[in-house]
């Protein structure tokens, strides 16, 4: 047996007291969940009120493909969508691109054209359903998209809720898909938080996310200050501009945070994400209306920690992550499937996944009271423990000149990378067990049945592409894309010429190709 009195940790590497008293607390516990800052929740009554949205990230093959999975889990109680696109559509080249080839529809779900997401949103209420987007550098055109469907069908941009990922500073710390350098990338980023406060202020137009930094190696730590800076970095984007204060739009910026399976860390970094968020909001940015200061979150369960041998057992990881991020308060919470290692989730898989999230509303009571960890003493004091070092990062991060310059200079890469490897060792060392893995290993299973994308998706796709631009009114587009090449160039917000450009035809490669040519092409810099 283990020694009780050795030292233990938290997987981010936080000391852990044997057991926790009123000493080891340093906050105030008598904050309430909605009051300022926020730290046992955003809202007053939290569940009892609304549950959180349960959006499970859905995309693959055709546009056909994702519509039927999509209304297949809205007719299994799922209330709203989360769309997953293909790496062309995510890094910007047409289904019919050379550079396409073996990748449509692979990974999520190929979308080019303004008629690819017509049949993707094929019958589904836009001003009733809200949908999230998971796309970074081409976010722009996808919402774009978006907002030209919702125009045909006669939807008001006002009535549209939803998200869209746009969150480009994480993709040069850690998911490593861009276009453009970081400094127009995050021009463009605040072109869309300014152009939705104005026309579509339903819509977030980012969802800050850490999840892709902890999927990366991050501690929780990391991941809560790294996402937060990014945050900041966007918040003076748009503060610099000189035309919006924090007021009018800090309502409007979301959060995506991963959960882990080291159970009372995760439930301590939600906490704790608010209550940082709620004074930067304040006491940085001068934000007077604490809906300003409000953070909300999307959580997804740690696709890291889903293991392929013995995969049935993941069912038991996601639930006690789902369990965690709802403890931790939540807004919306996908859970991923058990097979995603292996494949793309199945009909069952997903309905499992769906299911975790239902029994925990459903059956378990916890929707019931509002923050029911506050006020425990290992809790509050690791929520107050993983500020101080997230608090610590932000600070240094400061010091080199904000995120832009810290990412430039390979700052959080560098940390993430020997989190990642630090990790790797302890758990080559026995020291962190994964069941299934490095412990109870069973010699032989059985292989799942697993869904497969068919060969002829791919050169559909790429032929519906060539149709499509061969009907085009070719005059219409080549000055749809001069004008965004205009707008590209100066200080104009992007948007409404993207908005403009999508209806007449052009494709998300076309305006990709607009930002290769005026923003330039990014490169990982090579001590990296």
């Amino acid at each position: 047996m283990s020694d009780p009195t050795a030292p233990r940790t938290t997987a981010g590497g936080l000391p852990l007291e044997p057991v926790y008293g009123p000493g080891h607390v340093d906050g105030d516990l008598d904050v309430q969940p909605g009051a300022y800052p926020f730290l046992r929740g955003p809202y007053e009554t939290m569940y009892r009120s609304k549950r959180w949205t349960m959006r499970q990230f859905a995309g693959f093959g055709t546009p056909e493909d994702t519509n039927r999975r999509f209304h297949f889990l809205l007719r299994q109680g799922q209330n709203g969508l989360s769309t997953a696109f293909d790496m062309p559509t995510l890094m910007g080249f047409d289904a019919d691109h050379p550079r396409s080839r073996g990748e449509v529809g692979r990974e999520g779900v190929a979308v080019s054209t303004i008629e690819d997401m017509e049949v993707l949103f094929d019958e589904i209420p836009l001003d009733r359903v809200t949908t999230s987007m998971t796309v970074n550098c081409t976010a722009s055109v996808l919402l774009a998209m978006y907002l030209a469907i919702a125009r045909r069908r006669g939807v008001a941009w006002s009535a549209l809720g939803g998200t869209i990922q746009n969150d480009m500073l994480k993709e040069f710390i850690a998911q490593k898909e861009w276009i453009s350098p970081p400094g127009p990338s995050v021009r463009v980023v605040a072109d869309m938080i300014e152009f939705c406060a104005a026309e579509a202020p339903r819509f977030h137009a980012v969802s800050i996310s850490g999840y892709h930094i902890r999927e990366a190696g991050s501690t929780a730590a990391q991941e809560l200050a790294f996402t937060l800076a990014d945050g900041i970095a966007y918040v003076d984007e748009v503060l610099r501009r000189g035309r919006l204060r924090a007021d009018d739009f800090g309502h409007r910026l979301s959060f995506f945070f991963d959960v882990h399976s080291d159970f009372l860390e995760e439930v301590a970094k939600l906490r704790a994400a608010r209550r940082m968020w709620a004074r930067i909001m304040r006491e940085r940015f001068g934000a007077s209306r604490d809906e300003a200061c409000r953070l909300r979150m999307h959580a997804q369960t740690a696709g890291v920690t889903l293991t392929a041998q013995q995969p049935l057992n993941n069912v038991v990881r996601v639930a006690l992550q789902a369990l965690a991020g709802v403890l931790g308060g939540v807004q919306s919470l996908h859970t991923n499937s058990f097979d995603e290692t292996l494949a793309l989730p199945t009909e069952q898989s997903v309905m499992v996944a769906l299911r975790t999230q239902q029994i925990l509303a459903e059956e378990t009571g916890i929707a019931d009271v509002a923050d029911p960890l506050g006020g425990s003493w290992a809790v509050e004091a690791l929520t107050d423990a993983i500020e101080r070092e997230a608090s610590a990062l932000i600070a240094e991060i400061d010091r080199r000149g904000g995120m832009v310059k810290a990412i430039e200079e390979g700052f959080p890469q560098l940390e993430i990378s020997e989190s990642a490897y630090r990790d790797q060792q302890r758990f080559d060392a026995g020291e962190r067990v994964v069941v299934g893995v490095n412990k109870y290993v069973v010699p032989e299973e059985r292989p799942l049945d697993i869904l497969r994308i068919p060969l002829e998706v791919e050169e559909r796709q790429a032929t519906r592409v060539r149709r499509f631009k061969d009907r085009r009114d070719k005059a219409s587009v080549r000055t749809a894309i001069e004008r965004v090449r205009a707008a590209a160039g100066c200080e104009e917000n992007l948007m409404p010429s993207l908005v403009d450009a999508v209806e007449v035809g052009v494709t998300v490669g076309e305006v990709s190709d607009v930002f290769r040519a005026v923003f330039g092409e990014y490169r990982d810099p090579a001590h990296l």
